[in-house]
């Protein structure tokens, strides 16, 4: 299945003209992008789709250190991709316009990704189960609410703190019509399900399932 280009999500970095189809991802579709996406259209290290299934098939791209298999799969917000032949890390985020951009990142940093808590649960035993914004699932004793951010420790596979969501903190708008947008929480209403932001000397208003916590 493909989809048609004129239906493709806004915030894909791709042409509106161009070929009649592109990739259809196999989930996350508003979400993320395919990895051929992202490797032959934003990083231009192939031409075309057989490439891209080359290099996949030959062991060489990781998609937070673990091997891809298909280039249909997709790479959400603050994933981290490797190129393993050149050891550069890239991170996939936002720009200003709200559109996915995919950049490098220093050594070092390809080993943890933020991801927003959506959804929590008490298993038997008073386990507690946090399911993440990129659709991972982890057990932790690290106290953490829904709509704070943990940060995870990809090589470990576990998390390792949480980024509570509070007054001061430094958010990531990644959807809505400030999407792209970086700027400090100045009050949350609770009630409302909204925060106020500051954003280069203006205040915005956005709620609050919209926000990513990034620090």
């Amino acid at each position: 299945m493909h989809l048609k280009r004129q239906k493709v999500p806004k915030n894909w970095p791709i042409k509106r003209k161009g070929t009649a189809y592109v990739v259809r991802p196999n989930s996350n579709i508003s979400n993320g992008i395919p990895i051929l996406v992202a490797l032959r259209d934003m990083l231009k290290l192939a031409q075309n789709r057989k490439e891209v299934k080359k290099v996949i098939h030959e062991k060489n791209i990781l998609l937070n250190g673990s091997l891809i298999k298909n280039e249909k799969n997709s790479i959400l917000l603050f994933d981290i991709l490797t190129i393993v032949p050149s050891n550069e890390n890239y991170r996939l985020s936002l720009s200003e316009k709200g559109k996915f951009q995919i950049e490098k990142i220093n050594a070092g940093e390809e080993t943890h990704k933020v991801a927003k808590v959506i959804n929590k649960k008490i298993l038997k035993g008073k386990k507690t189960q946090l399911n993440l914004s990129d659709g991972k699932n982890f057990l932790s004793d690290i106290k953490c609410n829904v709509n704070d951010s943990v940060l995870i420790n990809l090589n470990k596979k576990k998390i390792e703190k949480c980024l509570p969501l509070k007054e001061k903190g430094d958010v990531l708008v990644f959807a809505g019509k400030h999407a792209g947008k970086k700027a400090n929480i100045n009050k949350i209403d609770q009630v409302r399900k909204m925060a106020e932001l500051s954003f280069e000397d203006t205040k915005i208003n956005v709620l609050i399932k919209q926000l990513l916590i990034i620090k």
